[in-house]
């Protein structure tokens, strides 16, 4: 064992490995496995439930490299996380349970998939139980592809499960003695055991590696030899083309140093993993940045925590070049050059000082007076930096892309539970927004605030957040649906305002004629007036007082829309009549028209819905899209998954974001984006009229 100190001189002294898996995986009891193996009295993180929503940092020292290990979420609302951290690494553990290979598993494979990050496959639990690995491997083939094949097999079965052996170089680790294991070389006792699994593993590294000269030899009974298996085995997980499979067992530790081995000797360097293009502010592309200390400086901020009283720490990769503390150097946030604009992260640019850099050494953190490429370190202090920021010399300053945000799907409506906390509410937002990306703030209906969220488990952290991290104790309330007024039929209609209190008085009277116009016209006013029944100048004055009746609405107090307002008669006063005189008579005449019932009507909003399901949730999926009142658009299959179009109204999407989990098994994504209003049904009209006060 050893304190995980080690100097980095070059980036081929660092592998930067991230750990991914679903919840129950035993991915995070294999993080804890790791370091202890290497850092010298490690005993385990206490629990905390900011701990299993986070990217996770620590490190150890291997051989002659040090590990930057990081634990990325494996739960679906904390996919934000789990990307963050496959940006920042160069490969991954990807860890199964021995029981099966689920939706979320898949889920998250295919991330990887996504992003060719190198893969080696850990396989769990298999001390549970009467679990054959050869059958949960065949499992993982039928799953993840042919390029699954094992390079270590586990010699006895369930509790009896005492050690490994290598495929390839025939070596035998025996964990029965506990603490580290012995090790016999060239061991022939499992002849058997290695010769079932090395053809296979040969013939997979002669196609992944596209290794020619293997093939000859291997046609020709001739062996190759370790070394030069080892090598292509190198290559090919290097390449993301084939997926080394080890057994893993928490209880006696059984692979963990195949896995140590494989990261020091068989994961990439951060050399050999393609880094993420780079953009000049003018919008010039130079390329992918080089993995090359003396290079100008380019680095990514992986993920942002905030303290009331720390201020920010920014979690950083560095792609290129070398950063000192003291150094100036220029943070970049510009998601408009990828995308949409994002209103709570505006574009920014800014110099500013690096202080105290730090590592992380095991568990904590130690200071170092600099970092170069291929590392990840923290960086205080560094006031406008956000995760996806771009760090970079001042000289060339550019940025990078953000990796895919996921969008936030699950609206909490909340408000400050008292005047106190509504002071701080705002401060606390604005801090909770800069450190997860993933959370969205906007005002919705009726200035509600509404925080939205990736998830129920998304939206209890942010709540507990408030309240222990920044002291805000908030409400929750019922998320309120922008509904609209409209007329369906024509009606005409008189608007009156006299009143004669003695002295001056008020005057003002307007016929009017109100029909619907189509959806999405919005508001049209006509002027018919002849004669100077209404004189000029009052005109524009009947037409203020319908529009501000419009706003607040006649029949349930929500904004009227499609509508077209014909004035066509009146009266007036030559000393009476006056500017809010019509505009009151304006008013009064759109709620005269709205008292026959029959031809006024509610409007609610509709999102368009795309949804991406397993085949074989598609039945579910449809039958619940029917009983939200949807209307089906379209579908298509492409690799046995279904993309679903339908137009849904967004009352009933309120709580869709955990009802399509529970649907397709945690699998199931969508999109929504707003499409228009279409007519409430009449049964509904009742429960969303508000009371007269409330008007």
């Amino acid at each position: 064992m050893n304190n995980a100190q080690i100097q980095v001189n070059s980036p081929d002294d660092v592998r930067n490995v991230v750990l991914i898996g679903n919840a129950g995986s035993g991915k995070t009891s294999l993080f804890e496995q790791l370091l202890r193996a290497r850092v010298a009295g490690y005993r385990g993180e206490k629990d905390d439930p900011e701990r299993l929503s986070q990217l996770y940092l620590a490190s150890l020292v291997t051989g002659n490299v040090k590990v930057n290990l990081l634990d990325a979420p494996g739960h679906p609302d904390f996919v934000g996380e789990l990307r963050a951290g496959i940006r920042a690494a160069d490969a991954a553990i990807f860890v199964v349970a021995a029981d099966g290979v689920d939706g979320m598993a898949q889920a998250l494979w295919e991330e990887c998939r996504e992003a060719n990050l190198p893969r080696v496959i850990a396989v769990t639990k298999l001390d549970a139980g009467h679990i054959d690995f050869d059958t949960v491997v065949e499992q993982l083939k039928d799953s993840f592809g042919e390029g699954v094949l094992p390079t270590h097999v586990p010699v006895g079965s369930g509790t009896g499960m005492n050690g490994t052996v290598s495929v390839l170089t025939r070596r035998f680790r025996d964990y029965t003695g506990g603490g580290e294991p012995s090790v016999v070389d060239d061991d022939t006792s499992h002849d058997d055991l290695i010769e079932l699994h090395r053809g296979p593993l040969i013939e997979g590294l002669i196609q992944e590696a596209d290794d020619a000269d293997l093939m000859d030899s291997y046609l020709e009974g001739v062996d190759p030899g370790r070394d030069y298996l080892l090598n292509d085995l190198m290559k090919a997980t290097a390449n993301a083309n084939l997926f080394p499979v080890i057994p893993v067992v928490a209880s006696n530790g059984l692979g963990t140093e195949e896995l140590l081995s494989l990261m020091e000797q068989g994961f990439p360097t951060p050399s050999l993993h393609p880094n993420p293009e780079f953009t000049r502010l003018n919008g010039e592309s130079t390329g992918p940045a080089p993995t090359d200390p003396s290079a100008p400086l380019i680095a990514q901020v992986i993920r942002t925590t905030t303290d009331p009283f720390a201020g920010r720490l920014s979690m950083v990769r560095i792609f290129s070049g070398t950063v000192k503390t003291d150094d100036m150097v220029h943070v970049s946030g510009h998601r408009s050059h990828f995308g949409k604009a994002d209103e709570a992260h505006p574009d920014h640019d800014h110099d500013e000082r690096v202080g105290l850099i730090q590592q992380a050494v095991g568990t904590e953190l130690k200071p170092k007076t600099a970092a170069i490429a291929g590392e990840i370190v923290m960086l205080p202090k560094l006031a406008t930096a956000e995760t996806g920021d771009t760090i970079s010399s001042r000289e060339a300053s550019g940025v990078v892309p953000n990796w895919q945000m996921p969008e936030p799907l699950l609206p909490l409506a909340i408000k400050a539970a008292t005047r106190n906390d509504e002071d701080k509410l705002s401060g606390a937002l604005q801090r909770l927004a800069v450190e997860d990306t993933t959370v969205r703030l906007a005002h919705g209906a009726e200035d509600q605030l509404v925080l939205w969220t990736t998830g129920q488990a998304h939206a209890d952290l942010l709540l507990n957040r408030l309240k222990d991290r920044y002291g805000v104790n908030v409400a929750q309330e019922d998320v309120k649906i922008a509904l609209r007024e409209t007329f369906i039929g024509k009606a005409t209609a008189q608007g009156r305002h006299v009143k004669q209190s003695g002295g001056h008085g008020q005057y003002a009277v307007c016929n009017v004629e109100v029909e619907p116009l189509e959806r999405g016209a919005g508001f049209e006013f006509v002027d018919k007036v002849v004669g100077g029944a209404v004189p000029r100048q009052f005109i524009p004055s009947v037409e203020k007082g319908v529009k501000s009746q419009m706003e607040r609405g006649v029949i349930a107090g929500f904004p009227m829309v499609d509508v077209r307002v014909t004035l066509f008669d009146g009266k007036a006063h030559s000393v009476d009549s006056s500017d809010m005189a019509f505009q009151l008579a304006g008013a009064n005449a759109l709620k005269e028209a709205a008292t026959n019932k029959a031809i006024v009507a509610l409007l609610e909003p509709i999102d368009l819905v795309t949804i991406v399901v397993g085949e074989e949730y598609m039945g579910a999926v449809m039958t619940d899209i029917s009983g939200r009142r949807g209307q089906m658009l379209g579908t298509d299959s492409d690799n046995h998954k279904v993309t679903i179009r339908a137009n849904i109204p967004q009352v009933e999407l309120a709580r869709y974001a955990i009802d399509l989990r529970g649907l397709a098994h945690g699998t199931g994504t969508f999109s929504r984006e707003f499409h228009g209003y279409e007519l409430l049904p009449a049964n509904l009209v009742d429960k969303f009229k508000k009371p007269d006060k409330e008007k």
